[in-house]
């Protein structure tokens, strides 16, 4: 549904070049919600901004539900009219929820209607159905400073969706609300990305928003996309730092002469009683250093860090229990050392 190939955007400012994105290549299938992590500065807002053209990109190309919009572009740094219909099938919510003050509720929903040149009994029809749908339609006659953060929200949301998008850009949605909002935003962007077969593709840098509702997954730095996939397959990825960012497991060896073992447990894996089969089948005893589980996609997924007796020379054979019960198995190195990749094998 959305793909880009070699995308890049460099910024000029007098005789100094800033390189936003350096080749980008990202592909969203149709209907998945696909999220775009990583830090500040790593080109995340300028990569979806360019999806949907709001920033020329510098070279490469972009392609939303198999329409070339840099072809539609062309030159001209105004948006042509067909460029300006693509944009249409392209929604966008922002963080900042971008509301006019003036307007009511419904008024700020009926405005890209009312751009679009949709009669007036049309567009309030659209924006009071749209209201319904995101758990407003009580407030259509208030204003926006009438309403709560997540209320606000919702209006950027439903305002996305007046002309009817196959996909919806979410540039950094629900960084300004708390926790609780966040997680009520999530499952309305979920429940719409099923009702309604949206393609949704978001930027964040929260873990807990990729680990709440994204199918797949990418990690920018430095403007280059250095990981993506599914999140259930990242997970499941020896070496995998995206999957060491959703499920950060900490925990130090108590002493010298130890074993430690970095685990996944996905599909059935996670619901057995592995670590207490281990100790019992070979007599040892074994300290947790860190766990974290969490549901991916209705898929209990989780990590766990280990302490094994004795070097990993003295571990091999409960290295390879684990892996048989269908863990991922990543031993932990000394100082200085990298990932030793066993789960690889």
């Amino acid at each position: 549904m959305i793909t880009t190939t070699g995308l890049t955007k460099v910024y000029r400012s007098r005789d100094r070049e800033t390189v936003a994105l350096d080749g980008v290549d990202l592909h969203v299938r149709e209907g998945e919600v696909y999220g775009v992590v990583g830090r500040s500065g790593a080109g995340k807002s300028t990569l979806i901004r360019c999806v949907n053209l709001l920033e020329r990109p510098t070279s490469g190309t972009v392609e939303v539900a198999g329409r070339d919009l840099t072809a539609l572009a062309g030159r001209s740094d105004r948006a042509g009219s067909a460029l300006r219909t693509a944009r249409t099938g392209i929604g966008m919510v922002f963080q900042h929820f971008n509301l006019l003050s003036s307007r009511t509720v419904r008024d700020n929903v009926e405005l890209p209607l009312e751009i679009l040149g949709v009669s007036g009994r049309e567009r309030r029809r659209k924006a009071l159905e749209l209201l319904d749908l995101v758990g407003l339609a009580d407030k259509a006659r208030a204003y926006p400073a009438q309403l709560s953060g997540g209320q606000k929200q919702r209006v950027g949301i439903a305002r996305s969706l007046a002309g009817d998008p196959k996909v919806l850009l979410s540039d950094e949605a629900t960084s300004a609300l708390d926790p609780e909002t966040t997680r009520s935003i999530l499952q309305l962007l979920r429940d719409l990305n099923q009702q309604l077969g949206l393609t949704i593709l978001l930027i964040t840098h929260e873990m807990d928003v990729v680990k709440a509702i994204c199918d797949s997954a990418a990690l920018m730095k430095g403007g280059r996309i250095v990981e993506s996939g599914k999140v259930t397959d990242l997970l499941a990825t020896p070496g995998s730092e995206l999957a060491h960012e959703l499920f950060p497991v900490g925990g130090e060896p108590s002493g010298e002469g130890r074993t430690v073992v970095d685990l996944t447990f996905h599909g059935e894996a996670a619901t057995e009683p592995v670590i207490s089969q281990l100790s019992r089948t070979y007599n040892i005893d074994i300290s947790v250093l860190g766990a974290a589980l969490e549901t991916i996609g209705g898929r209990q997924v989780g990590r766990m860090r280990i302490e094994l007796p004795g070097a990993f020379e003295d571990n091999v054979v409960p290295i390879g229990f684990l892996r048989e019960k269908g863990l991922q198995v990543d031993v932990a190195p000394v100082a200085g050392d990298e990932l030793v990749k066993e789960g690889a094998k």
